[in-house]
């Protein structure tokens, strides 16, 4: 699994078997009580306006179960939702200040008497600048936040009385952060994030949601709004659907053929004001336009990535992937509960597909309206219960006594913990290539290249892997598109881009872009996940426990403090020689834009490793894929908690007087907690030390 990593505890551990079947490895999350998530959220609202400011900030609203500014499922170390999508590749200058240079992928406003001088002149410039930094954060937030939307936070802009200033302000302020909206609330002005530009941002491209928004909020008299070029009927249906929906009475849509950069006939959408006098009758559900209708439920899954359960259930309920909400990916090979939130479906509709799922290895249970969707990370951990068959002594152990190895290994664990590497889940385990190679691809601008990593198919003979290997061998997309299964939905919409545009740079960089964000930077987190790896037991080989200069750890004494940065302190030598941190407060970055490295040969290290892959000049923004990698700090040790394990022979559990065991009858179960974004085959490498 991870070899030549390190092990913090010194035990002689023991061999065994796991994930002999689904039912040997059950994970069940752990949620967050729902106390503490109103709680959090009504922190987070109160002080939204000054802290959301700086790329890469680790945001109030962001749910977790580590330390503040750590990692966690909702940063970059985790693997994000198929709903999540970057925001900063277009409308309205967010850079870090003024100064400096523009963030990469976003349009320049013109200067001169553009927004941000009428927000200047309205505002005055100190509010107009604090409105800048919220826009920003929001933009951030939404990096990290794959389900941020409206509710990730706002910002008041104070009373405004007279009410043509109150129009004013509410067109400026559109017009120059199109991903924002303001309400009125009594004579204050508040500002808050558009759900709705987030959602068009999933179906178009990120500039074209930019643009149509502004288009949107200028209401020029008998103005147009074209949408690129879309050859793809059923997408165009989606588009049209959505803009029905949201904006069907004062938006009509309809198709026209265009030429496209080729000259060759297409299609493409155009929009228009509707006439004045039209109205539009209530709709049969009667539900007011523009309430969302959230269904809660538990997914029992068997054996099915949580994307692939999600496929099949959107396939079902006839809605789009990204239309459901989770906190975090669970293993494959297991038997997982977790709680869902889908968003456009009734809770009748959900049971009504509940014994046609079962067939797929999916359950529902638990099934009720609610009024949310969840985030990433918006989890207190998952609680796993594991059975090792096969136990063995390792090959050098010569004691006979393998029940005094176990336990002095459980006790071993359980006082010391273990090191914090990301599972080999992370990296795609036994495939021929592994997520990491496509990020250091997609990080290098290798688009091409990055494709057919991705198509490369298994020593399989099945439907998915006999499309992947003819794309391959003819890049003929289309013909890959009718061999893919329906529920294979990435590989389905990158082939459509590719079948449009060709499998040429610039037709893999659409292709790339027609995917969801959170598909596209999952494989540059995989990529950032294995410099961590490499770089932890590097620290390890070279320092050990003991904490030495350069070194960073968690600083609780700037707990205050909204920004990533000012939470991790750099140890000085005269800390080093009084030993005042432990190596439980060590954290090493991911890599990133927006972090600090340690001042010691572990940083040059970084560099080092960097360079070796050709990203020693990288700025962790891939502009062409509106990609944008801040980064974060982990931490290198993790504890396992409410840890407890027993014997069982021939599948009834007894108390195992005799020290010795029958090897080839007993199996061991174990039970432990676990915080998010840690792996449980990680902890039981410490446990067992041996690699799976």
């Amino acid at each position: 699994m991870l070899p030549s990593f390190s092990y913090v505890t010194d035990h002689t551990g023991f061999r065994g078997t796991i994930k002999n079947s689904p039912s040997d490895f059950t994970v069940t999350e752990i949620e967050v009580p729902q106390h503490l998530l109103r709680d959090t959220r009504a922190e987070s609202l109160q002080k939204a306006p000054l802290e959301q400011s700086t790329p890469g900030q680790q945001q109030p609203n962001e749910l977790s179960a580590e330390s503040p500014g750590l990692c966690a499922q909702g940063c970059p170390g985790a693997v994000p939702s198929p709903s999540e999508q970057d925001t900063s590749g277009a409308g309205g200058d967010c850079s870090a200040s003024r100064n400096k240079k523009q963030r990469e992928g976003e349009p320049e406003l013109n200067p001169g008497l553009g927004e941000g001088h009428v927000l200047d002149s309205l505002l005055g410039k100190p509010m107009s600048e604090r409105l800048h930094q919220f826009a920003c954060g929001m933009k951030d937030t939404w990096d990290l936040d794959r389900d941020a939307g409206g509710g990730a936070g706002e910002f008041s802009l104070g009373p405004v009385l007279d009410k043509k200033s109150r129009a004013s302000l509410h067109s400026a302020v559109r017009q120059k952060f199109p991903f924002l909206v303001t309400v009125t609330k009594g004579n204050e002005m508040i500002v808050k994030g558009n759900g709705d530009y987030r959602e068009l941002c999933q179906l178009v491209t990120e500039k074209e949601t930019s643009d149509f928004f502004k288009f949107l909020e200028a209401k020029l008299e008998n103005s147009t709004f074209s949408f690129e070029p879309d050859g793809d009927k059923e997408h165009r249906k989606v588009v049209h659907h959505f803009i029905n929906r949201k904006f069907g009475k004062l938006l009509e849509t309809k198709s026209f053929t265009v030429s496209d950069v080729s000259d060759q006939p297409n299609m493409s959408i155009m929009v228009r004001f509707r006439e004045k006098g039209w109205s539009r009758k209530r709709s049969a559900g009667g539900f007011k336009e523009k309430q969302d209708l959230y269904t809660a439920f538990t997914l029992q899954k068997e054996n099915l990535e949580t994307l692939e359960a999600i496929s099949f259930l959107a396939a079902e309920l006839g809605v789009l992937p990204s239309d459901f909400s989770y906190t975090g990916i669970k293993d494959k090979k297991a038997i997982t509960y977790q709680p869902m939130v889908v968003k456009k479906v009734t809770p009748e509709r959900l049971k009504e597909i509940g014994s046609k799922m079962e067939k797929k290895g999916i359950r529902i249970h638990n099934i009720h309206s609610t009024c949310q969707h969840l985030r990433l990370g918006q989890l207190k951990g998952n609680h796993f219960d594991i059975v090792v068959r096969d136990l063995k002594h390792h090959s050098h152990d010569s004691s006979a006594d393998l029940k005094m190895r176990i336990s002095e290994a459980m006790e071993n664990v359980e006082t010391k913990g273990f090191v914090n590497y990301y599972g080999p889940q992370r990296f795609g385990q036994g495939q021929n290539v592994q997520t990491d190679q496509i990020g250091l691809a997609l990080l290098n601008e290798k688009m091409v290249k990055a494709v057919k990593l991705f198509f490369t198919p298994e020593d399989t003979d099945d439907p998915v892997n006999n499309a992947k290997r003819y794309f391959l061998q003819t890049e003929d997309a289309k013909g890959a598109l009718v061999m893919l299964p329906e529920f294979k939905v990435r590989e389905k919409m990158l082939l459509r881009a590719l079948h449009r545009y060709g499998v040429n740079h610039e037709g893999c960089t659409k292709g790339w872009l027609n995917i969801p964000h959170s598909m596209r930077i999952f494989y540059v987190h995989a990529y950032c996940s294995k410099i961590w790896n490499e770089t932890t037991s590097y620290r390890l080989k070279i320092y050990g426990s003991k904490v030495v200069e350069g070194d960073l750890v968690f600083s609780e004494e700037n707990d205050e403090s909204n920004f990533l940065n000012d939470k991790v302190h750099v140890v000085t030598a005269a800390e080093e020689l009084a030993n005042k941190y432990s190596i439980n407060q060590v954290v090493l970055p991911m890599v990133g834009h927006s972090i600090k490295y340690p001042s010691n040969k572990v940083g040059q290290w970084y560099q080092e490793r960097l360079s070796k892959d050709e990203l020693q000049m990288c700025k962790f923004r891939v502009s062409p894929l509106q990609l944008n990698i801040p980064g974060c700090y982990r931490p290198i040790l993790k504890n396992v908690q409410n840890l407890s394990y027993f014997f069982e022979v021939n599948e009834k559990a007894i108390k195992i007087e005799d020290s010795h065991l029958n090897e080839s009858k007993v199996s061991l179960h174990i039970s432990f907690d676990l915080d998010p974004s840690c792996y449980a085959t990680v902890c039981l490498r410490e446990i067992m030390k041996c690699d799976f």
